[in-house]
């Protein structure tokens, strides 16, 4: 546990949500364990393994001490503890609960220069995938290269969950996404996300399961960049063995000439190869251009478990 408490030692003050340490990466022996975010002003401990109340209190007096040291005046420690251990996650869910101070409701964290909303009190996805900021980083900066085009940007958003992506290529001067998402309470958070953001234009929601019909998708096409971030696994939803090829297979029809895909996939077991073989099989005419930095706090002691970021490209006319 020692590596997370010089972490906590050594941080700065955190001003946009990030990861502060990452035990998962198997850079720190003995700390595979534990995670540490802050969602200001929360930072969330979450541990992988039963935690026992004196390492909570060792961590606790961490925060504490080094809070005391780079906090703005008056400002309270704030931090929540979840635990997801393997019996947990194999029933899809988590322990959690506020050690310290408030968490804000509404509760939004900056990021980059945009705003989301996240909740960090129930459930393990928070709103805001934090590990995706070099993913959302490579959106904004296309859209913002695309921005002079002379019909401007258009984005399919795919899986969009939140639409963080959308905000981001919104802001960087994108003319319209298309977000689609099966989960109706996912899409209503992303509306909020636009709204927060003061985006009133340019993005169209649709809660709908691309798998049952691909019809509104193609007919607000083509697209200029089409984002693919699915679950690696959700039982009834999405399986990445069994159907990522099912969504490349689409993507010559979606993208415009010179259009761009960014494909993603956040599961330890499959790696880079799993998705440039597939697309070699699926959609050969597409070219790889790179694979997208993760930001440095996720390195992990192996790459190909880390999050996935691939970029590909249509060939223009």
């Amino acid at each position: 546990m020692q590596a997370l408490l010089d972490a906590i030692a050594a941080m700065p003050l955190p001003t946009d949500a990030q990861r502060i340490f990452h035990g998962r990466g198997g850079l720190h022996p003995g700390c595979e364990q534990w995670v540490l975010d802050v969602y200001p002003p929360v930072f969330v401990l979450t541990s992988f393994a039963p935690a026992t109340e004196e390492a909570l209190d060792a961590i606790g007096a961490a925060l504490q001490a080094r809070w005391s040291l780079i906090a703005p005046d008056g400002q309270p420690l704030n931090w929540v503890f979840q635990h997801r251990g393997e019996a947990l996650r194999a029933e899809g869910r988590s322990d959690t609960r506020l050690m310290a101070g408030a968490v804000p409701d509404p509760h939004a964290v900056p990021e980059a220069g945009a705003r989301f909303r996240v909740h960090v009190l129930r459930g393990q996805n928070h709103g805001l995938f934090l590990d995706m900021a070099g993913g959302r980083r490579w959106v904004r900066d296309f859209a913002a290269a695309r921005s002079a085009d002379r019909y401007g940007l258009k984005v399919l958003n795919l899986f969009a969950y939140t639409c963080a992506f959308s905000v981001v290529a919104l802001q960087a001067g994108a003319r319209q996404v298309v977000n689609v998402d099966m989960s109706h309470g996912a899409i209503a958070v992303g509306q909020q996300n636009h709204q927060l953001n003061g985006i009133a234009t340019g993005a169209s929601f649709l809660a709908h399961d691309i798998f049952s019909s691909w019809g509104k998708i193609t007919r607000s096409g083509p697209y200029g960049l089409v984002i693919v971030d699915p679950p690696s696994y959700q039982k009834g939803s999405f399986v990445a063995t069994k159907d990522y090829a099912r969504l490349m297979r689409r993507l010559p029809d979606l993208l415009a000439p010179g259009g761009h895909a960014l494909l993603c996939l956040n599961a330890p077991e499959l790696g880079e190869g799993f998705l440039r073989e597939q697309m070699q099989a699926q959609a050969p005419g597409l070219s790889f251009v790179e694979r997208v930095d993760n930001p440095a706090a996720f390195a992990d002691v192996d790459p190909e478990r880390a999050l996935k970021v691939l970029v590909y490209a249509a060939p223009d006319l």
